[in-house]
């Protein structure tokens, strides 16, 4: 038997700033799913995480609710761990990144990058809240535009003309948190010379360490040339401040992957048999895998890598990304109830329902999954209760009426056994290289085949017949020894049936090397109803729930100034901060722009928004008579804007522009350096 591997994995850390939902909880499901499974092939793996508990978003939501930002980031720990534990997400250890640890860990990471030549300071100019006391982001700071004198306009961009412009070029600017006269004030930054690490990216970005698309998109990236990053903020900041540099503070991208590092140390204080520099030293031969969502690739591929190069720790042996989460072919809305918060699925539905649909929509690839809520209770009803758990059901009580409850050793179907011995090898390795969704194909053509055996042996009707009783216990005996392998295979997926079969079948925890062997001569205890059906009503009263969520969030206590972006007096229904900030605004490259037949209004735009493409009409034709000069142009675009069905086709989302009409409409643009895919905040 070779020697058990040593692994560690981490899942990106939730921000402590809010409640998870399911599109949150997808990846912390197939995160699991796989630590399980080298956990039951007897592997070492631990697995880590944290809350990401720094920034000026919880400070100024702390500042709101009357709490220190330590006392609201224990709150919602603790909310996070309920949450996860209810999932069945088994985490070895669940820290925060606000730790002594992780502090320091990120001195040391930025002192040995420091030392070696990694950091540059230069002075960066920016408008300072003399009565807040803080330096101001573009979007905090609105004033006249200096193109069109519209009033009232952010520091970056103009709504009316759409110009674009730095803060300093507003007239008669305001602070959009206390609304007073802001200063122009110097302040010294920390950037990490990214650059320097450019040969080494290319090299390891196309080691393996990455999915080809992954690597594809890094590759446009790397080719465009690296920039150096800002890693540093001015007080007031929640987080932990720079050494040697009063009031300088790490920008919360700093230590938010050392976290990752500073949960296993935590972990290793408690633990004899774990050793930080074992995992995480230079020459370690440790795997480490990263499991995240698209939307952060660039932070785990780029900087992450070069800080631990640069450091002198490992890098990690694969960054393993996935897609978004829609729900109903949509993206997740609180209108519709589909913008639905894990307690709020908990209170109506087994976990593991969810777990096994995850599990039969997840691949290897960085597709987006879509959770169908009628598909959602067909194949969990169909798959787990009408496949899996039946055989238990149909074989059970014959062996208890028939032989006391004890499983005969006896294969008459010695083919049948043999082809579910055959199939575990497949089975494996489509878990090993996260392609869940071919694990469960394949185990439920298992449980197809078994069932279908089962049905044609039909015990029931043997059993009416005399003589046959020997002839029943064998069959039964086979399908509870069929059932047992499926269990097996699906534990990592559904470790709380695994729990409940293990109790009927009377053994101890099963393990993946159980399946070599059956049941023979063996006492089974009661059979007890392992899983029922979902109750359609169940998601209608799920989804009803979660729009009352919302209506709760919308009658709320309005956010206080600075707490997110600030807007003109409606001319339309007020929105809280909650809906603003659910726009999911994003760079755009428009790769190509043309006339829409029979349209008088429509461009359709083809955007690169870094991670996918999207077609988009839009109607700007009366202002760009030659829609190829858009051709290479950065736009802003809505990207979780509801599809809208037009006769043209599907508008995938929104770009934004502004004006009073006709010629006079200007396609929003970013500010030189923009990347498509970047969100905008």
């Amino acid at each position: 038997m070779s020697e058990a591997r040593k692994i560690l994995v981490t899942s990106a850390l939730p921000y402590a700033n809010g409640s998870i939902h399911l599109g949150h909880m997808l990846e912390y499901v197939q995160t699991d799913i796989w630590v399980r499974f080298q956990k039951l092939r007897g592997n070492r793996c631990i697995y880590v995480c944290a809350d990401d508990a720094h920034g000026s978003a919880i400070m100024l939501r702390a500042e709101k609710e009357g709490i220190t930002p330590e006392q609201l980031i224990d709150n919602v720990k603790a909310e996070h761990s309920a949450d996860f534990a209810a999932f069945l997400v088994d985490f070895d250890n669940f820290h925060s990144t606000h730790s002594d640890e992780n502090r320091e860990l990120a001195e040391l990471i930025y002192t040995r990058l420091r030392d070696a030549g990694h950091i540059a300071t230069r002075s960066v100019t920016q408008y300072f809240d003399p009565e807040k006391g803080m330096f101001l982001a573009d979007r905090f700071i609105k004033g006249t535009c200096p193109k069109c004198a519209a009033e009232d306009q952010y520091g970056d961009n103009c709504e009316k003309c759409g110009a674009t412009y730095e803060p300093t070029e507003l007239k008669n600017p305001k602070s959009a948190i206390s609304g007073a006269t802001p200063v122009l004030k110097d302040s010294k930054h920390f950037f990490f010379k990214l650059p320097d690490f450019e040969a080494m990216l290319k090299q390891w970005t196309r080691s393996g360490a990455l999915q080809d698309a992954v690597a594809n998109k890094i590759a446009e990236w790397l080719d465009s040339g690296l920039q150096e990053w800002d890693i540093s903020r001015d007080a007031p900041y929640f987080g932990f401040e720079i050494p040697g540099e009063p009031g300088k503070y790490f920008y919360v991208w700093l230590d938010a992957p050392i976290g990752y590092m500073a949960s296993f140390k935590n972990l290793c204080a408690r633990r004899e048999d774990l050793s930080f520099d074992t995992v995480w030293g230079k020459d370690s031969t440790a795997e480490l895998y990263h499991f995240i969502g698209k939307d952060i690739v660039n932070f785990h591929t780029l900087f992450w890598p070069a800080m631990l190069e640069g450091s002198g720790f490992r890098k990690p042996t694969a960054v393993n990304v996935h897609g978004y989460l829609t729900v109903n072919g949509q993206k997740m809305s609180k209108s519709r109830g589909t913008f639905i918060k894990a307690r709020t699925y908990l209170d109506h539905l087994n976990p593991e329902y969810l777990r096994y649909y995850y599990a039969s929509k997840l691949g290897r690839g960085v597709d987006d999954l879509d959770l169908n809520l009628d598909d959602f209770v067909q194949k969990v009803n169909s798959d787990l209760v009408g496949k899996v758990v039946n055989i238990a059901s149909r074989c059970a009580g014959f062996i208890h009426k028939g032989n006391g409850g004890l499983l005969v050793d006896t294969n008459p179907e010695p083919e049948l056994w043999a082809a579910f011995q055959a199939a575990a090898p497949s089975v494996a390795e489509a878990y090993e290289t996260r392609d869940f969704s071919r694990a469960m194909r394949e185990i439920m053509a298992l449980a197809d085949r078994a069932n279908a055996w089962i049905a044609d042996k039909a015990p029931w009707a043997l059993n009416k017949v005399e003589g046959k009783q020997d002839e029943v216990q064998a069959i039964c005996a086979l399908g509870v020894n069929l059932f047992r392998q499926l269990v097996i295979m699906l534990k990592p997926v559904l470790p709380k049936l695994a729990e409940a079969a293990e109790a009927f079948l009377n053994v101890p925890a099963l393990r993946w090397a159980d399946l070599a062997t059956p049941l023979g001569n063996h006492r089974l205890n009661a059979f007890t109803p392992l899983m029922t059906r979902i109750e359609p009503a169940k998601i209608d009263a799920m989804t009803e729930a979660s729009k009352e969520d919302l209506a709760a969030q919308s009658t709320g206590a309005a956010a206080p100034a600075g707490n997110g972006e600030l807007t003109k007096e409606p001319l339309a229904a007020e929105i809280n901060f909650d809906a603003f900030a659910a726009v999911d605004l994003r760079i755009a490259l428009i790769e190509k722009a043309e006339f829409v037949e029979g349209a008088d209004k429509l461009l359709r735009l083809s955007l690169d928004i870094g991670d996918a493409k999207r077609n988009v009409f839009s109607g700007i034709k009366s202002a760009y008579p030659d829609p190829s000069k858009l051709e290479g142009r950065l736009t802003l675009y809505v990207a979780n804007l509801a599809p809208r069905k037009m006769k043209f086709g599907i508008s995938e989302g929104m770009v934004l522009a502004a004006g009073p009409g006709g010629e006079e409409i200007f396609l929003l643009s970013p500010d030189q350096g923009a990347r498509p895919g970047q969100r905008v905040k």
